[in-house]
């Protein structure tokens, strides 16, 4: 179970981030669950996009050296984050396709 808090909490924040900027950009928004469910993909690849970054050892790069990005409020503000950014993607696509 402890190795599924982190993703739990990415998925969570993703939703969280998803609906948000849902809230914020009203004409791209895609509804209550349309905002869900792109905002927890959007967390959870970007919660294996931290992953990555870990594992290849270039966070101190971008967070600065001592930044301890694998902690449990990371994950779910990397997942808000991750949520947000795929929902305005998905949104943008979305309004390109209808024109």
């Amino acid at each position: 179970m402890e190795s599924m808090l982190p993703i739990l909490l990415q998925l969570v924040g993703g939703g969280i981030g998803g609906n948000a900027a849902g809230a914020a950009m009203k004409e791209k928004s895609l509804g209550t669950m349309g905002n869900s469910i792109t905002g927890i993909l959007g967390g959870l690849g970007g919660g294996q996009l931290l992953n990555i970054l870990n594992s290849l050892n270039l966070t101190d790069l971008i967070a600065g050296s001592g930044a301890d990005l694998g902690s449990l409020a990371s994950n779910a503000g990397v997942g808000g984050a991750g949520g947000a950014a795929l929902l305005a993607v998905v949104a943008l696509a979305k309004n390109f396709i209808k024109k």
